[in-house]
């Protein structure tokens, strides 16, 4: 019996078969899913815009409201410096956890555990009412007189104590996730700079640090949101930012729900901003990543 031969048409025949893209099968519960999903949709979009109570006149009238832009900048502003205080303060705090001095890593390990222990609310009270406890900060003899003071509420006034509440605790947590992107660098890379004649933080710096920016930046860039979001505690030392503005403006004109739509719209927006330039860092970061290990 004789193996058919295959004639060119046959073959072409093949050639477009095999080019066609892959025909994906419908499965039923998909479709159900996805109707479900979209009359969840339509219905909720319809709630929200026939209720009159949203009240999305006041919406559009104070969405561009300029004590609600001052309070969006004092957002800005605290997230940019707790953040700069607690990368750097967080990055002291994660090469000493790698100290070879059992005191320099038994103080950070004391300050992380402190800081995140205890609620960021507390924190924030406390800075805010350090007059309470140290009326007058100045350098004095100790049991004598001071030599010079300054009255506490002149020496750190409400925004530079929300600044340091969160710049403070926010250290803890960049101590960790520094310290787990340093983890994460293979030990033989620092011992081959070390072989090199490299100092430890020459070391550091120039060979493990660019290496384990990989693993820390998508972390570090949840709690710059993260941040964000938190600043709004502040309200309760009084400090206006987005937060604080719509509410000294709803209570005035008792309209709060669609004061709080708008600071949950500017809230919305800056994260969203802000996950744009996360996910472009990301991807900057990791260009090569994959190559290296195809070749590897």
């Amino acid at each position: 019996m004789s193996t058919p031969v295959s004639t060119a048409s046959d073959l072409e025949e093949l050639a477009r078969i095999s080019a066609r893209p892959p025909v994906r099968r419908r499965r039923p519960g998909q479709i159900v899913l996805t109707v479900v999903v979209l009359l969840l949709a339509v219905w909720g979009i319809a709630i929200v815009a026939t209720n009159p109570r949203f009240d999305w006149r006041t919406v559009g009238r104070y969405l561009f409201d300029v004590g609600v832009g001052h309070g969006i900048a004092v957002t800005l502003e605290l997230t940019v410096y707790a953040m700069a205080i607690g990368i750097v303060l967080g990055v002291l705090l994660a090469v000493l956890r790698r100290s070879s001095s059992p005191v320099a890593r038994g103080a950070a390990a004391l300050y992380i555990w402190f800081f995140r222990g205890t609620p960021i609310l507390v924190q924030v009270l406390f800075w805010g009412f350090a007059a309470a406890l140290f009326p007058q900060l100045g350098i004095g003899l100790p049991g004598g007189p001071m030599l010079f003071s300054v009255d506490t509420n002149t020496a750190v006034p409400l925004f530079a104590a929300a600044v340091l509440g969160l710049g403070l605790n926010e250290a803890a947590y960049v101590a960790e996730i520094v310290r787990g992107g340093l983890l994460s660098v293979p030990a033989g890379q620092a011992e081959a700079a070390q072989a090199l004649g490299l100092r430890a933080w020459p070391t550091l710096w120039y060979v493990v640090l660019p290496q384990a920016l990989r693993a820390i930046i998508p972390p570090m860039g949840n709690q710059v949101i993260n941040m964000l979001k938190m600043t709004s505690v502040v309200l309760v030392i009084g400090v206006r930012d987005l937060l604080g503005s719509v509410t000294d403006i709803y209570a005035r004109n008792y309209h709060q729900i669609a004061l709080l739509i708008v600071a949950c719209a500017w809230y919305l927006f800056m994260t969203s901003v802000l996950t744009y330039l996360q996910s472009r860092l990301e991807r900057r970061l990791g260009r090569g990543v994959g190559r290296e290990a195809d070749h590897a």
